[in-house]
Parts: structure tokens; sequence; C-alpha cells
């Protein structure tokens, strides 16, 4: 039901994610510029046996030597109302009119929430991923959208896709993965029955 999700989503936002993104300790800026994936996305190659990876899309959010984390941007999981969320969110609804889509952003921790969008909307809680696209985990992103004062672009996730340290190098190093740059038009407009193709097309390294 929305109603539920949409309470877990608000706790999550507000506890799950700051502790997800804080848990890393500061590396040089150069250590990280050579090795991090940050910004870019991973797209899993035909030789990805993980069924709940298959053809699966996913925007890197952190990678650095304690670990990495994405969302999945191309399995979308359903829409709801934006009345409903409205409600949910404890706000009285004035007549909000069409839907909100919510995506299943991976296995790890499937009722967390997680909130990418354009760089044109800020908060003290925003996170800025490559400079064009950036993460938000404050409750206020959601009641903006929902009153159409959000970001000009935005994608609702629940769950992660999460990697230990040197575990996602093990995989690329299995053939199991490519990369490619992201950019706003893949993550939030292009077609999802699509964007694994559109995306391999752009692929940096031929496995």
């Amino acid at each position: 039901m929305l109603l539920t999700a949409s309470k877990r989503l608000m706790i999550v936002l507000t506890v799950v994610l700051p502790a997800l993104l804080a848990a890393a300790p500061s590396y040089p800026a150069e250590a990280q510029a050579r090795a991090s994936l940050a910004g870019q996305l991973l797209i899993a190659t035909p030789a990805m046996r993980d069924p709940r990876f298959e053809q699966a899309v996913i925007l890197m959010v952190r990678h650095d030597a304690t670990g990495a984390l994405g969302i999945v941007i191309n399995k979308p999981a359903g829409e709801r109302p934006m009345a409903a969320l409205r409600e949910a969110l404890g706000e009285k609804d004035s007549g909000s009119t069409g839907t909100i889509r919510l995506f299943a952003g991976g296995p790890v921790q499937p009722v967390a929430g997680f909130v990418l969008h354009s760089t044109d909307y800020h908060r003290p809680a925003t996170v800025d991923i490559d400079g064009r696209v950036a993460m938000t985990s404050d409750l206020q992103i959601l009641r903006d959208i929902a009153a159409g004062t959000g970001p000009m672009k935005s994608l609702v996730a629940f769950g992660y896709a999460g990697w230990g340290p040197g575990q996602l190098e093990n995989e690329l190093a299995h053939n199991v993965w490519y990369t490619a740059p992201a950019d706003p038009g893949l993550v939030f407009d292009d077609d999802r029955d699509k964007l694994w193709e559109h995306a391999t097309a752009r692929r940096t390294q031929d496995l």
C-alpha cells in the first residue's frame, strides 16, 4: 500500500541514507578521482548470472576504498497517485493530479528510499553526485515534488545495490559489468525498456 511505503520512505530518508553516505572515511581528492566510479553508470553484461541484476543499469552514487553504493534506474516498481503521496506525508491535498513512479533501486534494504534528482534543487542534505545529478535525504523533497515545487527531474527508488571493499573491482575483473558515462537524459528521461540497450551502446570498456 502507498501509505505504508511512503511512511517507510519518510523514515529511511532521514535515518538510513545519511548513515550510508557518512560511513566512508575521507580520502584525498586525487586518489578518489583515479578510482571512483561515482557518477557513472554500471551496466550488467551478458555474463551477469545474478537474476536480480539481469540487464540492470545502475547509477553509482559512491565508490571508494570502503565499498560502493548505487541505485538501479531501469526497474520500475509501479506508479502511485500524487494525491495519495501528499496524504501519506500528512498534508492536506488540494486537488493534486498525476502520479509518481517508483523504482526498485536494488536488493539491499528494499524499504530504504532514495531520491535522485536534477541539480536545480538543493537542500542542506543534498549530495552532489557528479554536478548534473544529485541525491537528497530530506523529507521536504517529497513534499516539494508532491506540491510541484521540487526538482525538474526526479527518480524515487526503494533499495540499493551495495558492494564491500574490493567486491565491485572483483566483479569488473570477471566481466559482469560495463561502465559508461551517465547524463541526466539517461537517468531521468530515457525509455526504461530500452535503457539497458542505450547505456550499453555508450560503454567505455569492451569486455
